[in-house]
């Protein structure tokens, strides 16, 4: 579904990603593990057309993606939810759900379909719908930031940090909802600061460091890995 070519990716002449090549399989979750500088998030961006790819290819559905805009990529199915969530603090929870639809390739009876899903995952928000975005709490602004992602009908859902800064039981309603969506067949990659969730939540992982993935493997092979439990998981055998 999503394959990663050997790409490098570049701010200014400091090469931030080099020759990194991975692969998302359709209904996988897959993560990315690593600390931070590791190149995680530039390598979302430079999936999702936000972040130019300075060489390498990267190929989703079939199709090579590393020359389209970020709303082209977006219209074939591949939804990018952000660091730090990229609301507008002024605009309205059904706004923000409403924009996110418009590259979704569906009609108005599709979108209100779409919707009600959407509501129906996050019941907060339908109570919510009319209330400013910066008004709701860091969980609540989150889960927004999913949903808006959600709202494109995508095949494939980057999710970067959704845990950060959030109340262990938020954290766990969101584990849940990966889980949902991955039951629905929704294909995820994930950069999450909680290790051991990832790991938990994911079939296979990469590790990242310096730019370059320097392992791969099942995600239940990571966790007993002795490198990946000292690094990240704080732990030793």
């Amino acid at each position: 579904m999503l394959e990663l070519r050997q790409i490098d990716v570049r701010y200014g002449k400091r090469t931030s990603v080099s020759g990194l090549s991975l692969h998302v399989q359709a209904g996988e979750i897959v993560t990315l593990v690593g600390g931070n500088g590791a190149g995680k998030t530039t390598t979302l961006k430079a999936i999702s057309g936000l972040q130019p790819v300075a060489s390498g290819e990267i190929w989703f559905g079939g199709e090579r993606i590393d020359t389209l805009a970020p709303h082209q990529i977006l219209a074939k199915g591949l939804a990018h939810v952000p660091e730090g969530r990229m609301l507008f603090k002024d605009m309205s929870v059904l706004a923000h759900l409403e924009l996110g639809s418009l590259r979704a390739p569906t009609d108005k009876a599709g979108f209100d379909d779409n919707l009600a899903w959407v509501y129906e995952l996050f019941p907060v928000l339908k109570e919510r719908s009319k209330q400013l975005a910066g008004t709701l709490s860091g969980g609540q602004q989150q889960m927004l930031a999913i949903a808006r992602g959600l709202m494109s009908q995508p095949t494939l859902l980057m999710l970067d940090e959704p845990s950060l800064g959030l109340a262990p039981i938020v954290v766990d309603t969101l584990a849940d909802i990966i889980r949902i969506l991955h039951a629905k067949g929704l294909s995820i990659l994930l950069v999450e600061q909680r290790v051991d969730l990832a790991l938990q939540l994911a079939q296979r992982g990469y590790v990242m460091e310096s730019g370059r993935v320097t392992l791969s493997a099942a995600a239940a092979d990571l966790a007993r890995d002795p490198q990946v439990r000292q690094a990240y998981l704080g732990l030793t055998l």
